[in-house]
């Protein structure tokens, strides 16, 4: 179990923009790997792998457990020190397509390892969980959703902490589990072609602002 690191700065946020070094923390946070490892998981050039695990390692999210003699050279392997969590202020604080870029990132590790459970049969048992709603909501109870979720985050670390305590205790194997939680400002349906300049003024007059909650547990 990874400690959570609070990240507050808005510098250390627009240094994990780049989708890749997003998804070498998410393989490091699984597992150690090296460098060369990481290339081919990700189908990376090695050299752009290396580069970016030297930045993470110098801004304290990697550090170097062990060193592996390779064929006249060293391989270094690498894990996580902590799980970054960007803070709400420092988040404010982002430009907008650093902001994007974060996101569609982290979106498409979310897909793939979603994709991958199913797949393997990962939504099988009866206490997994898979929903969407799409809702329209005011101010406040978007804000009610929000707190909501960071709630149910605060929730999900304490039972990953108790339920380490327990397998320590038993030395018995865990179940590997992944919780996705988003709540997102839904994407404005396509507005449909008229040649009526006062029907298309209606349509976007009655167009709603909407949430979504979508939640899957792996």
């Amino acid at each position: 179990m990874r400690p959570v690191q609070d990240i507050t700065d808005p510098r250390l946020v627009r240094a994990l923009a780049h989708p890749l070094r997003v998804r070498i923390l998410a393989v490091l946070d699984e597992q150690q790997a090296s460098p060369s490892a990481l290339a081919e998981r990700l189908g990376a050039p090695l050299g752009n792998i290396a580069y970016h695990v030297r930045i993470l390692q110098s801004l304290g999210f990697l550090r170097l457990v062990k060193e592996t003699p390779r064929r006249g050279s060293i391989e270094h392997h690498y894990t996580t020190v902590a799980r970054p969590v960007i803070s709400d202020q420092a988040w404010s604080q982002v430009p907008d397509i650093v902001k994007r870029a974060m996101v569609g990132a982290a979106l498409q590790q979310a897909g793939e390892a979603v994709t991958a459970a199913a797949a393997a049969g990962g939504f099988d048992r009866p206490d997994m969980h898979l929903s969407r709603s799409t809702l329209t909501v005011d101010e406040q109870g978007r804000e009610t959703l929000s707190q909501a979720l960071r709630d149910l985050l605060e929730l999900v670390g304490e039972v990953e902490r108790e339920s380490a305590e327990r397998l320590a205790a038993t030395a018995q194997p865990g179940q590997p589990a992944t919780v996705v939680m988003m709540l997102f400002e839904t994407a404005p349906a396509p507005v449909e072609q008229t040649d009526d300049p006062a029907e298309h003024a209606e349509h976007s007059r009655r167009r709603p602002v909407a949430h979504e909650h979508t939640t899957s547990t792996r």
